[in-house]
């Protein structure tokens, strides 16, 4: 069995390179203390945002300004702690960040109180006065509709000082996982023994033509995860209950408004999503379930084979190199600037591919304003993993893109609209390798593959969303959110959707 590494093991070509951040934590600690000099400057404008529209330019570029200087301050501290969670050191600069946002929210907590207060005539005639201040108009037209949903100043300006604290339920969640879950090697039906992670479950042996080693994975899997079943089960219930009483105190007819609300969608549009999936997606899905079963010679369908290859004798593998060429050349439709940051992201070491331990599970892409994208994922060598590359490459060229031509506070979209542009590259990449295909196999393979991001955007997202549905509901009817209950209501949630199993 080949053990899991240390970070420090790991080679360079493998990692991200956050030079173009800082060179090293001695450069973060003086941009840190830089920044923090620059705060305080700020509370001169407290009182007087609003005098005029000149004061609130002068208040707004300065804000701008303090934004766009800790973007790689928080980018760096979160990218070192995401490669690995257990160094003390990382641990320390996520801390500071986490202090340092604090002072951010107190800082400008103020400014979107008073601008909150400003009625459309004096907005229509400062945008009069100062014509550049329409370039701050979302933010201000933001602060103009929340304005019901403020408390008084003072509560305000309380509760951005708390925000270290009221966010500690998912910084626990976050370290937890990262530095301390662990999982138990398993052994297939031959006796060999696998490492495991939870990136190594989820970006391979979940998705294992062998049953024995997807189900024996999973039950360690689970073991793992329930060594933490209470401590989990409490931190989570304990944010759910902090944004119930934070909806009920700013007036929101529900948490779930509250939520909706600073990404622009309706209730209506949120609820329908979720009950058309759950009620109307289930049976096809149940369907597909059982093909599996029937084509695969399964004795019973567990939720540990729901992920299983269709074609278990065709699972070709792919070098992370090869991967990013294929990508390029599918890509080549986004016109020479898109193919130009992927072969950047190539060359400069944008993506960190390895599987250390303490590295974040999953994968994502960050993107600082000012500077290029950075993305996190586990390569395993699967030809399935290029089309997740490819989904945070597509992540990375809407940012990329964006930040290069509107300001920081204008350039990100909703949460429902941010998925486009990475399911977009999917099919992009998919159309390629079907008309590349020489197989029958491969033609098989890239269908398959579609049906993986399928799965994952349609199935698990919208399961998940499903479930907190419900357990905010039972939040707000002020029902105790225990270990055991939560475990009830996912198990509801599944069966509900996956009848047959």
């Amino acid at each position: 069995m080949i053990n899991r590494l240390k970070r420090a093991e790991i080679e360079q070509s493998q990692t991200w390179d956050l030079d173009s951040l800082f060179s090293n934590d001695n450069n973060w600690q003086h941009a840190y203390d830089e920044f923090s000099k620059q705060l305080p400057k700020l509370d001169a404008y407290e009182g007087r945002v609003t005098e005029s529209a000149k004061s609130l330019l002068e208040v707004l570029t300065y804000q701008e300004e303090l934004q766009q200087q800790i973007v790689p301050i928080q980018s760096y501290a979160h990218l070192k702690s995401a490669a690995d969670g257990t160094d003390p050191n990382n641990q320390e600069l996520s801390g500071k960040t986490s202090r340092v946002h604090s002072r951010i929210l107190r800082a400008f907590a103020f400014i979107e109180y008073e601008i909150a207060q400003l009625s459309k005539d004096e907005l229509e005639q400062y945008f009069n006065e100062e014509p550049v201040l329409r370039e701050y108009e979302r933010f201000i037209t933001m602060c103009q509709t929340n304005k019901n949903h403020l408390l008084s100043k003072e509560t305000e300006h309380v509760l951005a000082s708390l925000s270290e604290t009221l966010q500690a339920p998912y910084t626990i969640y976050k370290q937890s996982k990262a530095a301390d879950l662990n999982f138990s090697s398993f052994t297939d039906d031959k006796g060999n023994e696998y490492p495991l992670s939870q990136a190594l479950f989820e970006d391979k042996y979940e998705l294992s033509s062998d049953p024995s080693i997807r189900r024996n994975a999973f039950v360690r899997f689970s073991e793992g995860l329930r060594n933490y079943n209470h401590t989990f089960a409490s931190t989570f219930a304990i944010e759910v209950n902090r944004q119930v009483q934070e909806s009920q105190l700013r007036g929101y007819s529900s948490v779930i408004a509250m939520l909706l609300d600073d990404q622009e969608v309706d209730q209506d549009t949120y609820h329908r999503q979720i009950n058309t999936i759950y009620e109307q997606l289930s049976p096809h899905m149940q369907r597909f379930a059982k093909l599996k079963k029937r084509i695969l010679g399964l004795d019973e369908m567990t939720f540990a084979d729901l992920k299983a290859p269709l074609d278990p004798n065709y699972n070709p593998e792919m070098s992370f190199d090869e991967a990013m060429d294929v990508i390029k050349d599918a890509l080549q439709v986004m016109g020479s600037d898109y193919v130009s940051m992927i072969e950047k992201a190539h060359e400069e070491r944008w993506v960190d591919q390895a599987d250390n331990i303490g590295k974040q599970t999953g994968a994502f892409c960050m993107s600082p304003y000012g500077y290029h994208p950075y993305i996190l994922l586990t390569w395993t060598n699967m030809m399935r993993g290029t089309f997740i590359l490819a989904h945070e490459l597509g992540h990375a060229g809407h940012f990329y893109h964006a930040y290069q031509n509107q300001r920081i506070g204008t350039s990100r979209p909703s949460k429902y609209m941010i998925e486009a542009p990475s399911t977009m590259n999917e099919l992009l990449l998919a159309d390629h390798l079907l008309k590349q295909a020489d197989s029958n196999e491969m033609k098989r393979f890239v269908i398959l593959s579609l049906l993986g991001t399928y799965y994952h955007n349609f199935v698990t997202h919208l399961l998940e969303a499903h479930f907190q549905r419900e357990v905010y509901l039972l939040a707000e009817e002020n029902v105790i959110l225990t270990t055991s209950k939560l475990n009830e209501l996912k198990r509801e949630t599944l069966k509900g959707f996956w009848e047959m199993l």
